[in-house]
């Protein structure tokens, strides 16, 4: 949807969030803040979704963040399930790790891997915005200057068709406008460093009829001599990682002798098209500042995380999966300003999490001295692998209450006896999951205010989540928007007290009082 010059907010009635950048951040922010009712312009500096393959891989949660904004079966339609897992090679070929095997259906309720082509994934969140006629795309916009107020922020905007330059006015500024943002030099004070900065080529191709056949899974060549990356992505598309060693001219390894040279041990020239050659910098850093007043950061503007756990693009949708929610309690006067606070502190720690395990296993991915090598190779045969599963981060501090072992992680998504997925039920509010007795253990003014804020309150007798209740020894369990554990209640007598503590529920209780 591409709107003209003059139509949507005006000065008197800005729009309430303008978001900068339509990337995958970007159009998932859209298509999440559209069902709000919110009114929202996109400004992408691009006429088109750009046309190369990039991100590759999201996992179960992201694909749960889709189903809530009914977008779950286009994204099946555009991506493939990752069952088999992320093999680990060391330089014999002897297979070190299997990581991440997945079933079919995992605790989002879905595969918990999936694999995709950017270009057509981009083209479905897009479409998906398309449905909401309060959200306003500007393509082939750029944002020439950001003037924060007190009450609003204003936009100088040039179209880039004709040169002409407009003010776009919006309560709150997101900046989705990637690792180069330009909100980011406004937002944060500095970054933190990982530790990871390697250059690395990225080399897709599209395989040929007659090609040999490769494996249907990723495999890490932990090989000392070159480490590489081998994808299966969707169809017919594949893609080496290779690392850079010392002495390698950048020029000469994105040429197409060089290319072939590189993974000849697979495939030949007859056998691929090459789609692009280019070289990255694998960086490992988060800003310092996500926020500031009216303005705020997601995605690669926040932080860029190593592709060797795959969570870079993973990370993003949960930025603003993250944020959608709260700008919408903040815009609707449900709660204070203060609530975007949590945003960088509940977001920060968690993806810091993730950018830590995926420099972990790009130190076994990028080990280049052959006796690291071999003695990493023997603590695998060994039985003591670097890395292990690991359960998903918890958020930091922010909406969050108590600090068990649930609290601040995602609550599963089950299938119910009538045959629905838990979410579907829950819609995409703060919601009650209890026993019962203990729901009418809460009183009726505290019922009332609940539903007055939207709350959903779920008397449960389904297997599946009491099975979950009784796991956790609790009589109740209270979920955020995002589908992450607010708080349990070990007993009914301290549901009331939790609820009391949801943003919308408190601004019903402290105006009653």
């Amino acid at each position: 949807m591409s709107a003209s010059p003059g139509s949507g907010a005006s000065a008197a009635m800005p729009f309430d969030v303008a978001i900068v950048g339509y990337g995958p951040a970007g159009a998932l922010l859209a298509n999440l803040l559209g069902p709000m009712g919110l009114s929202v312009c996109v400004i992408e500096r691009d006429a088109d979704v750009y046309p190369l393959p990039r991100a590759i891989h999201y996992d179960g949660e992201v694909m749960r963040i889709f189903q809530s904004v009914g977008l779950r079966a286009a994204a099946e339609h555009v991506s493939r399930p990752g069952l088999k897992g992320m093999h680990f090679v060391n330089g014999q070929d002897e297979t070190m790790m299997i990581r991440g095997g997945t079933a079919a259906v995992g605790m989002h309720g879905c595969a918990n891997n999936y694999y995709f082509h950017q270009p057509q994934f981009e083209q479905v969140l897009r479409e998906g915005v398309r449905r909401f006629e309060k959200v306003q795309v500007r393509l082939q916009h750029e944002v020439m200057e950001i003037l924060p107020g007190p009450e609003q922020v204003a936009l100088q905007v040039r179209d880039l068709r004709s040169g002409q330059l407009q003010t776009v006015h919006a309560r709150y500024v997101v900046g989705c406008d990637g690792g180069r943002s330009m909100v980011r030099r406004m937002v944060s004070h500095g970054t933190t460093d990982l530790g990871l900065h390697q250059p690395w080529l990225v080399f897709d191709v599209l395989m040929k009829p007659g090609a040999p056949e490769l494996p249907d899974y990723t495999v890490q060549h932990c090989d000392p001599a070159r480490p590489m990356t081998s994808c299966c992505v969707t169809g017919n598309r594949r893609r080496w990682e290779i690392m850079l060693m010392p002495g390698d001219d950048p020029e000469r390894m994105v040429q197409t002798e060089r290319l072939w040279e590189l993974v000849s041990r697979w495939v030949r020239p007859e056998h691929a098209q090459i789609e692009r050659a280019v070289i990255y910098t694998f960086h490992s850093i988060i800003a310092q500042g996500w926020r500031k007043g009216r303005l705020m950061i997601a995605g690669d503007a926040a932080h860029q995380t190593p592709p060797f756990l795959g969570q870079g693009m993973c990370a993003a949708m949960r930025d603003v999966a993250n944020l959608a929610w709260k700008l919408e309690l903040v815009l609707k006067g449900q709660a204070p300003q203060t609530l975007l606070d949590t945003y960088e502190s509940e977001r920060a720690p968690h993806v810091h999490a993730f950018i830590d395990l995926a420099v972990r296993l790009g130190d076994i991915i990028q080990t280049t001295d052959p006796e690291q090598a071999r003695e990493r190779d023997a603590r695998f045969r060994g039985g003591q692998p670097e890395v292990f599963q690991y359960p998903a981060p918890r958020l930091g501090p922010g909406v969050l209450a108590g600090d068990g072992a649930v609290v601040g992680r995602p609550f599963p998504q089950p299938r119910l006896r009538d045959g629905h997925l838990l979410d579907e039920l829950l819609g995409r509010h703060f919601a009650v999951i209890a026993r019962p007795a203990a729901l009418q253990a809460v009183s009726e003014t505290m019922r009332q205010a609940a539903t007055t804020a939207s709350v959903m309150l779920l008397a449960t007798q389904d297997p599946a989540l009491l099975d979950w209740l009784d796991e956790q020894q609790v009589d109740a369990v209270v979920l955020r928007p995002d589908r992450y554990v607010m708080a349990v209640a070990p007993q009914a007598s301290g549901l009331e007290a939790l609820m009391a503590a949801i943003p919308g529920v408190q601004r019903q209780t402290v105006a009653a009082a």
